[in-house]
């Protein structure tokens, strides 16, 4: 027999995956992975580099949430994103992704390695440490970004 506790976690589970389903772009839908993705990317990196910037006061425990979370996120296998013919449509993916994906796809994993390590060196809560370990990560952010993405939405 099935918990009340069981079923309102699977119920409470629905109710939260149903609006990220309804979030997809259903005539693009690999252009809406991708940017979900870099999203979720952007919206965790930014406050670090707030934090980092001193534009919010440093915390250090929250650092290391984030930067856990940056890391639990970047393993996802958005490569099937960039299946051929996904060029085309809403992107600022620019087309040298396609010509040269074995390039593209060795940045994301420098992108996977550095996010790793910035949540490992964020757990030890050296400053110093942290700090520079997230400019090696925005390093790997940056030079996919300089060849792969464009300023605007190319169409």
């Amino acid at each position: 027999m099935i918990s009340t506790r069981t079923l309102t976690a699977a119920a409470l589970a629905i109710a939260i995956a149903l609006p990220a389903v309804a979030h997809i772009e259903k005539t693009e839908p690999l252009q809406s992975l991708r940017q979900s993705y870099f999203a979720l990317l952007g919206m965790t990196f930014g406050p670090m580099a707030d934090m980092v910037k001193g534009d919010i006061e440093w915390d250090g425990a929250t650092f290391e949430r984030w930067a856990s979370d940056l890391s639990g996120v970047t393993p996802y296998q958005v490569e099937r994103g960039f299946a051929p013919g996904s060029e085309e449509g809403r992107t600022r993916a620019k087309p040298d992704i396609w010509l040269n994906i074995d390039d593209f796809n060795a940045k994301l994993a420098d992108l996977r390695r550095e996010a790793a390590s910035l949540a490992e060196v964020a757990k030890a809560g050296d400053r110093a440490a942290i700090q520079a370990q997230f400019v090696a990560t925005g390093k790997t952010c940056k030079a996919c970004h300089d060849e792969y993405k464009a300023k605007d939405y190319l169409y």
